[in-house]
């Protein structure tokens, strides 16, 4: 009995032993998990802050602008909005909104198709050359934008594409963005070829396998392309400003140029509040098309 009773000491002491280490190590993994999440919001905080003071920023006058750091206005007023909205110009600022969209539909539309059809090609067919065509396309991707603005420059001039918005999405018609190509082949790479040929199978040839088999995989990858595509549209300056001289046929990114003049004093308040709406369309479509992105660039190809 005092054999069995010793054993069962021990068996209860061990017992409790574990139970209590246990509980340390699911305390310490708490902790660390919060100080990881605390560690995150602290550091999202700051990373978020400047779009947050910018949307408060614009319900403030131009005097508070630099009298407060804080984003919170003192008094709020849509003042900043409304003058910003009529701009210094006989047009609203919404006429340059349509004119940004008239630059980032086609643009993108164009991108989406081109850069498909290009990369099914190199990604399902052999050809002649095709290592050489693809070493060159990927050298492209090396090349800075600057080194091929002047001759750019002189090719739309003497096609007498000047001050329209020709320049500005007619070459991603033809696979100009050759980062969108070799993304959208290395995710053909990781599809399997089975559901293709099957499809030929069937009767299709490659044009209708691209479109009712190929492209319905490639839905993610797409909306990657078309959102990155979109945000570099609305972002971009330089490409305004380079081939469109007029006010009537500015985009928004030209438009908010318009209200800093370097011998006036700013009216921070109109050019923040029109920034703020000028963020506005590619933070929505991004919300909006947030799973659909993240699916496209972390996924490699089809599950399964």
């Amino acid at each position: 009995m005092s054999i069995s009773s010793q054993n069962t000491q021990d068996l209860t002491a061990n017992t409790t032993e574990a139970s209590l280490t246990e509980r340390r190590r699911r305390r310490r993994e708490r902790i660390s998990v919060s100080l990881r999440y605390c560690l995150l919001i602290i550091f999202g905080l700051i990373m978020i802050y400047p779009l947050v003071w910018l949307i408060g920023a614009s319900f403030k006058s131009n005097n508070e602008i630099f009298s407060s750091p804080w984003f919170w206005p003192k008094e709020p007023t849509t003042q900043g909005y409304v003058d910003g909205w009529k701009t210094s110009t006989p047009y609203t600022f919404g006429h340059f909104f349509l004119n940004s969209m008239k630059i980032a539909i086609p643009k993108v539309i164009g991108t989406a198709i081109s850069s498909t059809l290009v990369a099914y090609g190199f990604a399902r067919f052999e050809f002649p050359g095709k290592k050489v065509l693809f070493a060159i396309l990927i050298a492209t991707l090396l090349l800075p934008d600057v080194v091929t603005r002047i001759p750019q420059y002189l090719l739309f001039r003497e096609l007498g594409w000047l001050d329209t918005y020709l320049p500005l999405f007619v070459p991603q018609w033809f696979a100009w963005e050759a980062f969108f190509v070799f993304m959208l082949v290395q995710f053909l790479r990781a599809i399997p070829r089975e559901m293709e040929e099957a499809s030929r199978v069937d009767g299709a040839n490659s044009l209708q396998t691209l479109i009712f088999i190929v492209v319905p995989i490639l839905a993610p990858a797409l909306v990657s392309v078309c959102l990155f595509q979109f945000m570099w549209t609305m972002n971009d300056f330089l490409g305004p400003l380079i081939y469109i001289s007029t006010v009537e046929n500015y985009p928004v990114s030209l438009a908010l140029k318009l209200s800093i003049d370097a011998t006036e004093a700013f009216n921070w308040n109109q050019i923040l509040a029109m920034t703020v709406l000028a963020l506005t369309p590619s933070l929505v479509v991004f919300f909006m098309a947030q799973k659909s992105f993240i699916e496209g660039i972390s996924t490699g190809g089809v599950k399964g």
